[in-house]
């Protein structure tokens, strides 16, 4: 039987996975010209979102629980310049923040869970720092979803359940008998085909 710590720390990994995947669709239907609209000067690209959420990925995972997740060298400010330029330096930067995360998450055992994460000099307890770090991504994941449905071109490709069949949905999963899974395995499956 699993101990507390693992659990979190697998639900963990599921989340952010899923999250990293929910992103990845909205970019996708995203056309290349429309990355980096922004509404006004106050808001930001779908470009700029990767950019920052790259940003603090890569202050906070690298050397984590060594060191503060707020680096020295991490110039937060210029993650809101709009100044990538290409789908392919998009995804690079995505690539890159969510290695930093899923290689130090990977790293994390169950004798971690009595150390002390800082972030800005403040404390933080393993669970807390990683769930601090899933609601951030989370909210972000959100704005780019937000974003690709507005600019989209064509018919939107739903992302969780489509307008319509929630009974359909709810119908398939209450005919199979309870089984020990994670929500996200089904989400997951739909993104590899």
């Amino acid at each position: 039987m699993k101990n507390n710590a693992q659990v979190f720390l697998e639900s963990s990994l599921h989340l952010f996975t899923f999250y990293k995947n929910l992103g990845e669709k909205a970019l996708q239907q995203i056309p290349d010209e429309k990355l980096f609209w922004q509404f006004n000067e106050d808001s930001n690209s779908a470009a700029t979102i990767v950019k920052h959420l790259s940003g603090n990925m890569l202050s906070r995972w690298s050397d984590f629980m060594n060191s503060d997740g707020e680096k020295p060298w991490r110039n937060r400010d210029a993650e809101f310049e709009n100044d990538l330029h290409s789908r392919e330096e998009i995804m690079e930067a995505w690539k890159v923040g969510w290695d930093s995360l899923f290689q130090a998450l990977e790293k994390c055992g169950e004798n971690d869970f009595n150390k002390e994460v800082y972030i800005r000099n403040q404390s933080h307890h393993l669970i807390e720092a990683i769930s601090r770090q899933l609601t951030h991504y989370a909210t972000h994941i959100g704005q780019l979803i937000y974003l690709a449905k507005m600019l989209h071109q064509g018919s939107w490709k739903s992302l969780s359940i489509p307008k319509g069949a929630s009974q359909s949905f709810n119908k398939e999963k209450f005919d199979q008998p309870k089984k020990d899974e994670k929500f996200t395995n089904d989400y997951l499956k739909e993104t590899k085909k």
